[in-house]
């Protein structure tokens, strides 16, 4: 009849609940949290979780980010590592500077970036993939522009 099932929950589980920075809400400074993180607003400065950042289509960071997997619909400009997944979406918009496990590119998202790409163990993987001068488009029928050349 009386059991434990029944007392709240402390915070002290893994990871938390998940945090939220809603649309029309700007932010100047840095976060650290063991939670998922999701940004519908704009972010100028720093990110680090033990958890998933999600920017969502309105949403824009401005900074640098540490996390284990990211999901990416709106902007983002600056660092991101992230040790596990990163996904772009068809609407992500990404300038400056990644570093992967696994990148996840849908057709349409812009990635403008210099990318490193990690394996498993945090060993880099023949080196680096990168597509930041010639403004890389993913998107049907498109093309990625390599570096000018003399005529």
């Amino acid at each position: 009849m009386f059991s434990d099932n029944k007392k709240p929950r402390t915070m002290n589980e893994i990871g938390g609940q998940p945090n939220r920075i809603e649309k029309n809400t700007k932010i100047k400074g840095d976060i650290v949290s063991e939670a998922d993180f999701r940004i519908d607003g704009k972010l100028d400065g720093n990110v680090k979780t033990s958890g998933k950042v999600v920017i969502g289509k309105d949403g824009y960071i401005h900074g640098k980010v540490e996390c284990v997997n990211a999901d990416i619909e709106g902007s983002f400009n600056g660092e991101l590592l992230v040790s596990d997944l990163l996904s772009l979406k068809s609407s992500a918009v990404i300038e400056g500077t990644v570093a992967v496990t696994k990148l996840a590119v849908e057709p349409g998202a812009t990635f403008n970036a210099s990318c490193t790409m990690k394996g498993k163990g945090g060993a880099s993987m023949g080196g680096n993939a990168t597509a930041s001068s010639g403004g890389f488009k993913s998107s049907l029928g498109s093309k990625v522009n390599g570096p000018a050349k003399a005529s």
